[in-house]
């Protein structure tokens, strides 16, 4: 089963470079996993999925931002920092962080956590808006 959103950012991304935590390398294969447990895709397009994600990294299209400490810590910042108002979770916290301190520009997420703590951060955010959900 494909997100709502995946047939809008295929298309609005299409040919663009992307940056991303090295977690995005966990949790694309965890995502394909649960497709597969869920019956979503077969065992051979979960493989497929996870060799294009490999080549998409290997020819440079997603760049992945390094995962350590000065992250950790930066993510432990913004989630003490959002706390009170948005209930920002670690993996989420992670990815802001690594879009912060690499100075990415842009963070792409649809998740209305990281919308909330990307806007009290000033990091600018794709698509600019989202619809109810």
């Amino acid at each position: 089963m494909r997100e709502p959103e995946s047939d809008w950012f295929n298309q609005a991304l299409l040919g663009q470079h992307f940056e991303s935590s090295e977690l995005a390398m966990v949790e694309a294969r965890s995502a394909l996993l649960a497709k597969e447990r869920a019956g979503h895709i077969t065992a051979r397009e979960r493989v497929s999925a996870g060799e294009k994600f490999v080549e998409m990294v290997e020819d440079d299209l997603i760049r992945l931002l390094p995962l350590n400490r000065l992250v950790l810590e930066r993510a432990v910042a913004i989630q003490l920092a959002c706390h009170l108002r948005i209930p920002l979770r670690t993996l989420d916290a992670l990815h802001v962080a690594s879009c912060d301190l690499h100075r990415c520009g842009t963070l792409a997420t649809t998740d209305a956590r990281m919308r909330s703590a990307c806007e009290q951060l000033a990091i600018d955010l794709f698509p600019p808006s989202v619809g109810p959900s």
